[in-house]
């Protein structure tokens, strides 16, 4: 695909990003890392602009949320002690199975995101963690929910936005939280991926619930219905047997080369209730 690249740009402010973008007339494309733009090899690329210089790389408290810059790699997340401190360190442990070490010291939480892949490490904690994106445009900047952010298979927000950086709100008090990923190595890309997040009362009953899931939807997405069902219950075998279930009905997993739909729906089950065990047991909770 390089060989039809016939520019390209560092600019050092997000505004001059923006301009090179949309002079780009669709044949531009924002890079950091670059770790998915040279798998795809979209030779339909004419000018790439890297942000790596825009000044979005930071990890920082604004009020009680954690903000965290579009190009702030996945190596950073991994070893911040402010992210491994941050919701049992969920979004940490993510990071630290987005492929290799040389791919983690390149590849950036924005473009993990902004990829649109259904099966980013990192989008299931940022889910189930509430997230928004912040995102600019010739018009300014606006902050959504990361669950507004994705509209389809690889589609995200539309017209020419940049993702500029993901907002973590505070988080409730009491909260236990865990990441379950499966992949056929260490360093592959998920087959499924869970997250959750769980706070239980004096009575072992769950005062709120948190389920989000990667690799089995066309985009990444929080089990609201198994959530609820969860909800006010207490948490035994019973409980956690009904709740997989529902998570099995609300995934739409697909058949592809690495695993069938009836297996990535099976092992929703498995990582739900590994997340959720985790989660009670943090609590003092044994199942």
């Amino acid at each position: 695909m390089f060989d039809r690249v016939e520019a390209f740009y560092r600019p050092g402010t997000v505004r001059e990003a923006l301009r090179l973008l949309q002079n780009g007339k669709n044949r531009a494309r924002v890079v950091a890392g670059g770790t998915d733009l040279v798998v795809e090899a979209d030779r339909s690329i004419r000018f790439l602009i890297d942000i790596t210089h825009a000044g979005l790389s930071y990890i920082r408290r604004r009020g009680k949320a954690c903000v965290i810059g579009a190009t702030t790699t996945m190596a950073t997340l991994e070893n911040s002690p402010a992210i491994r401190a941050l919701a049992g360190g969920i979004l940490a442990r993510a990071a630290a199975t987005c492929g290799s070490v040389q791919i983690r010291n390149m590849a950036t939480l924005g473009g993990n995101l902004a990829n649109g892949s259904p099966a980013a490490d990192t989008a299931t904690p940022l889910l189930a963690l509430d997230a928004e994106v912040v995102l600019a445009d010739a018009r300014g900047r606006r902050k959504i929910p990361l669950t507004a952010f994705y509209s389809g298979l690889r589609k995200t927000a539309p017209g020419k936005a940049l993702l500029i950086e993901v907002v973590i709100p505070a988080l409730p008090r009491g909260g236990r939280w865990s990441f379950q990923k499966l992949g056929r190595t260490e360093s592959d890309i998920s087959l499924v991926n869970a997250a959750a997040g769980l706070q239980l009362d004096s009575k072992g009953r769950a005062k709120w619930a948190r389920i989000a899931l990667g690799a089995v939807a066309p985009t990444p997405i929080r089990a609201v219905n198994a959530e609820k069902l969860l909800v006010g219950r207490k948490v035994d075998e019973s409980t956690l047997a009904e709740v997989c279930d529902q998570v099995a009905r609300e995934v739409q997993p697909i058949t592809d080369v690495r695993a069938s739909a009836e297996y990535r729906r099976e092992m929703c089950r498995v990582l739900v209730r590994r997340a959720l065990e985790e989660c009670a047991a943090g609590t003092g909770c044994s199942l």
